[in-house]
């Protein structure tokens, strides 16, 4: 049995998303160097923080049709953005590899949830405004 989505923290993109920053934040940009600062470091921060972020904000905007989408669509851009500096700081500066490689393949995770949960959601939207449609008594006179 599924378990009832009330709010976006119930999302589980969002979950790990929202984990994911957490360890980028604290483990892998700290150990850069000092020269990556205002570059990689302030790109890698911005967009893993982002990746939850714009969830949550397309969580609020669920019952617009367009509205959700494309923060879900953004949000993919950001985990996949995440993923080519995760893998420019493995590859470039060899900064904890393995955690590296650990957290690419959980972004590669989170970009996939977050293009299924895209779909899902636009399936789902399509069949509500049919029901509803369906539902709303025509004018015969």
């Amino acid at each position: 049995m599924k378990k009832k989505i009330a709010s976006f923290r119930d999302l589980e993109v969002y979950q790990r998303s929202y984990k994911a920053a957490i360890v980028v934040i604290k483990q892998i940009i700290p150990r850069l160097p000092k020269e990556e600062k205002f570059d990689l470091a302030d790109q890698l921060r911005r967009s893993a923080k982002a990746v939850p972020r714009l969830i949550a904000e397309g969580y609020s905007k669920r019952h617009q049709p367009k509205g959700f989408q494309k923060y879900l669509d953004d949000a993919l851009c950001e985990s996949n953005e995440t993923i080519v500096s995760l893998s420019q700081v493995h590859d470039i500066y060899g900064v904890e590899k393995d955690l590296c490689s650990k957290m690419i393949d959980e972004y590669e995770i989170i970009s996939r949830k977050t293009y299924r949960l895209a779909l899902v959601w636009t399936s789902f939207g399509k069949r509500a405004n049919q029901k509803m449609k369906s539902s709303i008594p025509t004018n015969q006179t």
